[in-house]
């Protein structure tokens, strides 16, 4: 009888847990390639904004960059506008953060 409530329990806990993980893996991730139209500099430096034209649909999207490797690329003029580019991004909140941002070429 121990032994039915415990494989019970377990199974409950595994349940709710397997929830939980779903719950929290909400934001969509979303790839695209397609050309910059725009990038503008946050003034501190610590994130930018680029205005990709979407290859397939030609829509617009804004994606904001944190990670600093590709922040520098930007500096140094490495990725500018008109590349073409590689990214995956969240769409979150009405906000695309990025995950992955590099050219179709390398670099």
């Amino acid at each position: 009888m121990k032994k039915i409530i415990s494989i019970i329990m377990v199974m409950a806990l595994m349940l709710i847990s397997s929830l939980t993980v779903v719950k929290t893996a909400s934001a969509e991730e979303m790839k695209m390639t397609g050309t910059i139209t725009k990038i503008a500099l946050a003034a501190d430096g610590k994130s930018a904004t680029a205005v990709l034209k979407d290859s397939k649909t030609e829509a617009l999207v804004t994606i904001t960059i944190t990670d600093d490797l590709t922040l520098d690329k930007f500096k140094d003029k490495r990725i500018v506008e008109g590349d073409e580019i590689r990214t995956k991004y969240d769409a979150e909140g009405g906000k695309n953060t990025s995950k992955m941002f590099k050219k179709t070429a390398g670099c």
